[in-house]
């Protein structure tokens, strides 16, 4: 009994460990999608193929803030019924998936908007929308549905215990004490379902994601070496000090966002590995759950960064709070007026 109380009480540390990092990230995700979802469908102008794959990336980030406080679980054990496992592993990791394939979407749409400038409208992801839309929410619902299916390990969910069995606690009593069969991450996803997700999605998104990047780069500083020899023909250093201030600024932004993004992220895909795969020996439980909170929420705000840094969705979010500011003023100088006369 004691041996239990011992893992009742580490549980309520990992679960407030797990919502003192990831609800305010949470919330913050949530709150800021939500404005500039309003304002890209408040706005008519802003309703083309383009912004529609970029309010798809936002509504996947919406759900990616929604189970963030979730998925830090998905590493631990928790006394679940077999269905109700399936559903706490599968639902988040649809979830983050289709975000993943939202975000490979838009950069690709965006690299090959910059790479042929003059056949945007031509482009096939243009012309037939829907059919990639629908292509990143269908294929990751598929694939996280594979342990629905019968890829799992139930056989491990049917003999595992969430208590330590010791001399006061036998095999036969532990399961009465936890209610339920222990509910672990091996019992959902074998361990060939979590290598081909890390390795065969995971891995080639974030290194395409990363070319296409650096592909952006490379062809904005070729634009701006062209930009540079026509200014030297006039001989406006000013405006051609400015031109490379701004790379470098957008340069130093980038780098920046890799670092505090996909970094934490990379780094807790390839410690989780070893955590999850591991199959004896004792694991560092608050490592992993920190790991997965810094790692999945630094994710999570790479589609934020690309909004709040496109003016098209700020501005009206920015009018909104300028008339809701005039009108709380207008409205406090009104109350003031009417109690000087009373």
């Amino acid at each position: 009994m004691a041996a239990v109380m011992r893992n009742v009480s580490g549980s309520n540390v990992e679960a407030q460990l797990i919502y003192a990092i990831t609800l305010p990230v949470s919330c913050a995700i949530i709150l800021i999608n939500l404005l500039i979802i309003l304002a890209i469908t408040c706005n008519r102008q802003l309703h083309n193929s383009q912004n529609y794959f970029f309010l798809s990336l936002l509504v996947a980030d919406l759900c990616t803030g929604v189970a963030l406080p979730f998925i830090p679980w998905m590493g631990l054990n928790r006394p679940l019924s077999f269905s109700s496992c399936l559903l706490v592993h599968i639902f988040p990791n649809f979830l983050f998936l289709a975000f993943l394939f939202n975000l490979v979407l838009v950069h690709y749409e965006r690299y090959r908007s910059i790479m042929s400038p003059l056949q945007r409208g031509q482009l096939w992801l243009h012309r037939r929308f829907v059919l990639p839309l629908l292509a990143v929410w269908m294929l990751p619902l598929l694939f996280a549905l594979l342990p629905a299916f019968g890829w799992n390990n139930k056989a491990i969910h049917d003999r595992n215990e969430c208590c330590p069995v010791t001399n006061s606690t036998t095999r036969s009593n532990c399961v009465a004490l936890s209610g339920e069969r222990c509910c672990t991450y091996r019992s959902v996803f074998p361990n060939a379902f979590i290598y081909l997700e890390v390795y065969g999605l995971l891995a080639p998104a974030i290194l395409s994601i990363a070319a296409m990047t650096l592909r952006v780069l490379w062809i904005t500083r070729e634009q701006l070496r062209d930009i540079q020899r026509l200014q030297r023909a006039v001989a406006n250093r000013e405006c051609r000090r400015r031109i490379e201030m701004r790379y470098a600024c957008c340069v130093v932004a980038v780098s920046l966002a890799f670092l505090t993004c996909w970094v934490p992220y990379i780094v807790y895909t390839h410690v989780g590995m070893e955590f999850l795969l591991r199959r004896g020996g004792k694991s560092n439980r608050i490592g992993h759950i920190v790991l997965s909170c810094v790692g999945i929420g630094g994710i999570a705000v790479v589609p934020l960064l690309l909004g709040l840094a496109n003016r098209e969705y700020t501005d009206p979010v920015k009018k909104l709070f300028r008339k809701l500011r005039h009108r709380y003023r207008h409205r406090s100088v009104q109350m003031d007026t009417s109690l000087q006369f009373s």
